[in-house]
């Protein structure tokens, strides 16, 4: 059953876009795809919670991060297969164990905080706050993007993970993600 929350073995090298919210995860993402001619594992999440905002008008609770964890990794499963070197990832399970735990009051599933440990990127792209927050349906936090940016870096810091911070315009943020890349494609 905790098979669903595992990464599939392969040999692509693949990347995650990490950090707060409104920091420009998704564009990049698209961006990076593109540059690569490569697909891009969009956030599981973010079509999730919108349906259960449409339907319901409730936001997260903890019940759905399982769920949430699931179809991330099935996304993930899918699209690593049709790719031949490179997979960009829109998030991870560690992105959802941090959420978890700035919203729960620490707390974070033991399935879902295993697996967010256990499977493996070759480089985080940790996202700076330094582009403007949009609002949407599902963004609450605007008062406190420095706050969760040092939990997200702190917790690539305490897990040992190998991450770059990008900062600055979109145009810098992607000159540097390929630059990054491009080293690791040539290993």
């Amino acid at each position: 059953m905790e098979e669903k929350y595992k990464q599939q073995p392969t040999d692509i090298v693949k990347v995650v876009l990490f950090g707060p919210e409104s920091t420009g995860k998704t564009t990049l993402s698209e961006k990076l795809a593109r540059h690569y001619n490569t697909v891009w594992v969009p956030e599981f999440a973010r079509e999730y919670l919108q349906d259960k905002w449409n339907n319901e008008r409730k936001t997260c609770e903890p019940k759905d991060l399982l769920p949430i964890a699931e179809g991330q990794m099935r996304l993930e499963n899918e699209l690593a297969k049709k790719v031949t070197d490179l997979l960009i990832c829109d998030t991870d399970l560690l992105e959802t164990k941090v959420y978890s735990e700035a919203y729960y009051l620490g707390y974070c599933d033991p399935i879902l905080e295993k697996y967010a440990l256990e499977n493996h990127y070759d480089l985080y792209f940790l996202t700076y706050i330094d582009i403007p927050w949009e609002a949407d349906d599902l963004r609450d936090k605007p008062n406190e993007r420095e706050r969760m940016f040092l939990y997200f870096k702190d917790t690539l810091e305490k897990y040992n993970r190998n991450f770059i911070i990008l900062k600055g315009d979109k145009k810098t943020r992607l000159k540097t993600a390929v630059q990054h890349i491009d080293n690791l494609l040539k290993k």
